[in-house]
């Protein structure tokens, strides 16, 4: 996408264009919020597919692999997509990708809030819309479209623990840093290098918000960009593995084995029936 920002509705016309269309599993190169009215959305994301009823919300972060079909439902389908690169409104973003890691899909009640969410993207899509577009105030309405979003998903109490990720700002320099380095041999010393402080000290922030060390957060990472391979690529498994930074084919095939529960192979596999 070369917008910084991009807004459009998808109706029962435009899901049955998107259902005779190809439709494989996909990474963007921007966050992408998808707000449900009516009909349903069959989600693959997270490794996972799921069907979820409207209203909903699903947030879909940069580089995550997934797959949305949108269907219809009682004769009817409307759902807002809003697509935007992360550095447009980087914090709100952050925030959303805290609140939404492992829980890409929220389905809510068809409510005075959801009313709101759909009145404020009706105004965004207005200002959209216009031939000159200004850049601001879409920022601003998009802002409030994310502070309503994430009182929703506090009052339901998905996760008390998530406020902790999002006001944690040395764990929010851990994550970007992990971003640029996870594929390197790099161990928890060089992180806490970088962050100007010691490796027990970094290991008890980690602890406390994902009651996971430091290396077991690098080693979540890196299999994930492993399964993200193993579905979009056809690289063999020792491939895979010494560009994720694994040496050895075996230590690789062990330790996706120990977090999967199954080997890459089998999860390719897997993942192959499951998308069929």
């Amino acid at each position: 996408m070369t917008e910084i920002f991009k807004m459009f509705k998808i109706t029962a016309a435009e899901s049955e264009k998107i259902m005779q269309s190809v439709n494989e599993p996909h990474a963007h190169d921007f966050e992408e919020l998808i707000i449900g009215n009516k009909g349903q959305l069959e989600h693959f994301i997270d490794f996972q597919s799921k069907l979820i009823e409207a209203p909903f919300i699903s947030f879909v972060t940069q580089g995550k692999i997934h797959r949305a079909k949108p269907l219809i439902k009682d004769g009817d389908c409307d759902m807002w997509v809003l697509r935007f690169k992360s550095e447009f409104i980087a914090e709100s973003t952050f925030s959303l990708y805290a609140s939404f890691h492992d829980k890409a899909n929220i389905s809510l009640q068809s409510n005075y809030c959801f009313e709101k969410l759909d009145t404020i993207c009706k105004i965004i899509f207005d200002e959209y819309e216009q031939e000159a577009p200004d850049l601001a105030v879409i920022k601003q309405l998009l802002s409030a479209l994310f502070t309503i979003i994430e009182s929703e998903r506090r009052k339901l109490n998905l996760d008390n623990a998530e406020s902790k990720k999002i006001q944690s700002s040395t764990f929010k320099n851990f994550l970007r840093l992990l971003e640029q380095h996870y594929k390197e041999s790099k161990d928890v010393n060089f992180y806490a290098e970088k962050l100007f402080m010691t490796s027990r000290n970094l290991n008890i922030i980690c602890q406390n918000i994902l009651q996971q060390s430091v290396s077991e957060i690098i080693e979540t990472r890196k299999l994930t960009e492993a399964k993200n391979l193993l579905m979009t690529t056809d690289k063999n498994i020792a491939e895979i593995g010494y560009e994720l930074g694994f040496n050895e084919k075996t230590y690789f095939t062990h330790a996706f084995k120990r977090k999967a529960g199954m080997t890459p192979t089998e999860f390719r596999e897997e993942m192959k029936k499951l998308l069929s």
